[in-house]
């Protein structure tokens, strides 16, 4: 049992990290404020190979382990998690492609998705359905020359900024056998988008409702088979879950990293406040939870990556666990900073509110843990 990271590992992460630090830690707030990334940098991330993390390098991609992509997200993070979350949904989506499309639709989509020229958002959610996402209501009907959508999904991570999207609808029955999943490229007639939302976090993602009008696709534009899309759409979340808990974990560091400097030169009552025994053990707690999180979300993406039979319900555990560790870290960083953890300038409030939507998707922490109870009872 070898916890160490292997050279090659190490090296993705500093790849990442410096790139992070150069590219986007410098601009976060401003592209916050400006509720947008701008599109000139995705090319310049798949320059190193992030635009098709895990996809095969048959394939055109960097055929990176589950675990690999962690240490990435956790990288790139340390400079805005909103920023790495949207790339994690970007490769989740490429690698959908990759793994379920047609080989004509891979040699169509995939070069531009790798290049991220094109920029790929994933469509599952909806007005009325989370948390049951079997009971989307998008539906996708027949016709000579493939299919007309009709339906809504909601807070779309890249809705009306994204060049295609991967969609689950319904071209069957109810329940999840009756979900397909298609590509729909922007600019298909009957493709529209709701005004951006205005949200407490992850601000610098454009973030909308996706509506499709009579939206016609041709044939070529169904990923996999009709009836699959389900499960299709839920095989690339044990890794998503994975990425966004590495999200919580690369902010929840860099929140600490930030504090412990902060700290060291902060006085109060004659003697900086890292020398107070009670505001040490504060930082002693930080940590050990850190690194605790740490060990389980690599653990879980060692199993993902190993197909373990348990890699589901680990991946469940961490994302739980991490993404609730994270928030409660930046949360007591931000006390550390006193009043100026709650002003703008240092980058802490940021933190705590790009995190909390981390307990939300991917699977609600609810969620998480009703995976968990139900292997564990279903195991008894």
């Amino acid at each position: 049992m070898d916890f160490a990271l292997s050279e090659e590992q190490s090296a993705i992460f500093d790849m990442a990290y410096a790139f992070g630090q150069a590219e986007i830690a410098p601009h976060a707030q401003t592209w916050e404020r400006d509720g947008t990334i701008p599109k000139d940098l995705w090319p310049r991330i798949a320059d190193l190979g992030l635009g098709g993390l895990y996809v095969s390098e048959d394939s055109g991609g960097s055929g990176l382990t589950r675990l690999d992509a962690t240490l990435v997200f956790e990288a790139l993070s340390m400079a805005c998690p909103s920023v790495a979350a949207f790339l994690s949904i970007h490769n989740m989506c490429a690698k959908m492609i990759e793994s379920f499309g047609s080989d004509q639709m891979k040699a169509r989509v995939l070069p531009g998705a790798l290049t991220m020229q094109t920029v790929l958002s994933y469509c599952l959610t909806e007005p009325g359905s989370g948390s049951d996402a079997a009971a989307l209501k998008t539906r996708a009907d027949r016709t000579n020359e493939g299919y007309v959508l009709n339906g809504t999904k909601a807070f779309i991570s890249g809705g009306g900024y994204s060049d295609a999207y991967i969609v689950m609808c319904r071209t069957g029955q109810d329940g999840p056998k009756g979900v397909s999943t298609v590509l729909v490229e922007d600019g298909t007639p009957g493709l529209s988008f709701g005004g951006l939302e205005d949200k407490m976090g992850w601000r610098s993602q454009p973030t909308a409702q996706v509506q499709f009008d009579d939206c016609a696709i041709p044939a070529d534009n169904l990923v996999g088979e009709e009836g699959r899309g389900f499960s299709y759409a839920m095989a690339g979340l044990d890794g998503g879950r994975l990425n966004i808990a590495a999200c919580s974990l690369g902010a929840a560091q860099a929140a600490l990293t930030q504090t412990l400097t902060y700290m060291s030169e902060r006085k109060a009552f004659g003697k900086t406040i890292d020398q107070f025994q009670a505001l040490q053990f504060r930082l002693a707690d930080m940590e050990i939870e850190l690194q605790a999180a740490r060990v389980f979300l690599r653990q879980a993406a060692w199993k993902l990556d190993t197909g373990a039979p348990d890699a589901t319900k680990h991946c469940a555990m961490a994302k739980k666990f991490v993404t609730e560790a994270g928030s409660r870290i930046v949360d007591q960083c931000l006390q550390l900073h006193g009043g100026y953890g709650y002003l703008a300038d240092y980058g802490i409030e940021k933190l705590v509110r790009d995190l909390r939507v981390h307990q939300i998707l991917e699977g609600t922490n609810e969620i998480m843990r009703l995976i968990v109870a139900r292997q564990m009872v279903d195991q008894g």
